[in-house]
């Protein structure tokens, strides 16, 4: 037989300016909370060896080009696609498509020169 009854407790939650759930002190609900915003942003990062190869080849990090990475981005990502080689006529870019991560960058000189590996997909910009 059940000796006593238990009262449910309700947990109070702490709400941002916004109006939006701190989800705590770094738990499950901040990591939850950090990876909706950067599924809604749908941003793409270059990481530091792509920034440093960028640099060195002469391309020039814009925001029309960055909307245009995301988008093949996604595109990918809606193949089931995990890394991908990103082109337009002058320009390629390998892309880890989980992490929206480029990995590194080419200029069209090096693009003549390169084998592609490690890639299961292909977008044109």
């Amino acid at each position: 037989m059940v000796e006593s009854i238990h009262a449910p407790q309700t947990v109070s939650r702490a709400h941002s300016a916004a109006g939006k759930p701190t989800g705590g002190t770094g738990g499950f609900g901040a990591v939850f909370q950090q990876e909706l915003e950067r599924a809604q942003a749908k941003t793409v990062a270059f990481s530091k060896h792509a920034l440093s190869r960028a640099e060195e080849r002469g391309i020039e990090v814009t925001p029309s080009l960055l909307e245009r990475l995301s988008d093949s981005v996604e595109r990918a990502e809606a193949k089931g696609a995990r890394n991908i080689l990103a082109l337009d006529q002058s320009l390629a870019f390998i892309v880890n498509v989980p992490n929206g991560r480029v990995i590194t960058a080419l200029s069209e000189d090096e693009m003549k020169e390169s084998i592609f590996t490690n890639i299961d997909g292909a977008v044109f910009l």
